[in-house]
């Protein structure tokens, strides 16, 4: 891919609990390219987040350590650089979007005090440029009277105004990465399309590479151009949307995709995946879904398959994927 913004390349990332150790990153590598919107998806606890956060460096030990990997921003490996130079480009360079606003804003600080305190500590505004800046920037994300929001406290708005102010936090910078770590998961469904649009137009508008992590696959396919399957800390599957929509070819991926509720389905029970996610601690032999996947075979419970390209571009973690794909050839 041309023009990398961001490529990370085996990264691994380790909890460390009661003296056990297991890997909730695990030799995860993906790039992101200028102006693309790249999706990570994935069940809860599959590490979508602390990969975010391992490439923030917001990973603080105990209980987690990054222990392995490239992380390069710019060509610049983030994991050699110090804590004081790291926290030049968090919210300058890259900014993040957290899933709960009401627990990242501080409580005790007006809205636009948080986003003057970026604006001055990172491009060096004074403290009536900053506010001044601070309004447009609540303009900017849609939030009614500005001039007059700019001085409420978090409590004092509802949630999705909460996410705004939190967009127009990351933004205020400019910068050239926005990681938004499901933004919409505790807003209603019509605020979240309203969200999703407003983050859609502005990354259009000023042509910023975006990272959605989120597991709503609707919203994949509404907003990203390639997207990334983690499961239990590994990449199972990573594809441009059309394809990965049109031929997924790990099991987990297809699963996934059933499970979707359709509106012109015939009244049936929902398909879900049999089983749970397996404890990181406690992973099987084999490959990690195996216990759950329909396609498993003899080689699955024994062996971890590698991420493989089977198509251009469109790269598999599948021993039964893989021939799958040999066979139709």
């Amino acid at each position: 891919m041309s023009n990398k913004l961001l490529e990370v390349m085996n990264l691994v990332t380790q909890f460390y609990n009661h003296g056990q150790s297991y890997p909730v990153v695990d030799h995860v590598s993906f790039s992101v390219a200028e102006g693309e919107v790249f999706g990570i998806v994935g069940e809860s606890g599959c590490g979508k987040s602390v990969t975010a956060k391992s490439v923030m460096r917001l990973i603080s030990y105990p209980p987690a350590k990054i222990i392995g990997g490239e992380v390069l921003f710019d060509g610049v490996d983030l994991l050699q650089l110090s804590e004081q130079q790291m926290r030049h480009i968090r919210g300058n360079d890259i900014a993040m979007i957290f899933q709960e606003p009401m627990t990242s804003l501080n409580p005790v600080y007006t809205c636009g005090n948080q986003i003057e305190e970026a604006l001055m500590l990172h491009q060096g505004m004074s403290r009536a440029e900053s506010r001044a800046k601070a309004i447009e920037m609540l303009s900017l994300v849609g939030i009614p009277l500005p001039e007059k929001r700019v001085d409420s406290y978090p409590h004092e708005l509802s949630g999705g105004m909460r996410q705004r102010v939190m967009i127009a936090m990351a933004l205020s910078c400019q910068p050239k990465l926005l990681i938004a770590d499901e933004p919409t998961t505790a807003l209603d469904p019509t605020i979240q399309a309203q969200i999703l649009e407003l983050i859609s137009n502005l990354q259009k508008k000023r042509n910023m590479s975006v990272i959605f992590i989120t597991h709503d696959l609707g919203v994949v396919a509404e907003t990203c151009d390639r997207v990334m399957v983690m499961y239990a800390g590994k990449v199972v599957e990573q594809a441009d949307v059309k394809t990965l929509f049109n031929n997924p070819a790990h099991p987990y991926t297809q699963g996934l995709m059933r499970a979707v509720p359709r509106l012109n389905a015939k009244r049936e029970r929902l398909f879900t995946i049999e089983g749970i996610v397996p404890h990181l601690a406690n992973l099987p032999e084999g490959c990690a879904f195996a216990p759950r996947c329909p396609q498993a075979g003899d080689m699955c419970r024994q062996m971890r398959p590698v991420l493989e390209e089977v198509g251009e571009g469109h790269y598999v973690s599948c021993f039964a994927a893989r021939k799958g794909v040999a066979e139709n050839v």
